[in-house]
């Protein structure tokens, strides 16, 4: 699970999706109008975002509704700060200095 959310976070369009979905909900038509892309590029976006289940997507009658799963995003974000020493508390400046 872990390698296909940051496959997913390895593209700059799909980060940028994530960070519109942010600020609330919003239909995959008014998310695709935020980019200068073709609107099968866009549509696999979504799909690879919502494969790694970074997005849900609710269909509204012949839309979709795409919001961020935030409890995989701070997964994510828990397990980079891991890489470097932060999942417990640990301040490795305070460690170096001491």
């Amino acid at each position: 699970m872990q390698n296909e959310v940051f496959k997913a976070l390895s593209h700059p369009a799909r980060r940028q999706i994530l960070a519109l979905l942010r600020k609330g909900p919003r239909l995959a038509g008014d998310l695709a109008a935020e980019f200068d892309t073709s609107w099968p590029t866009m549509s696999r976006h979504l799909a690879v975002l919502k494969e790694a289940e970074l997005v849900t997507a609710e269909r509204q009658g012949n839309q979709i509704l795409y919001r961020i799963n935030t409890s995989v995003v701070e997964d994510a974000a828990t397990a980079l700060l891991g890489l470097i020493g932060r999942d417990n508390g640990d301040d490795p400046l305070k460690e170096a200095a001491e």
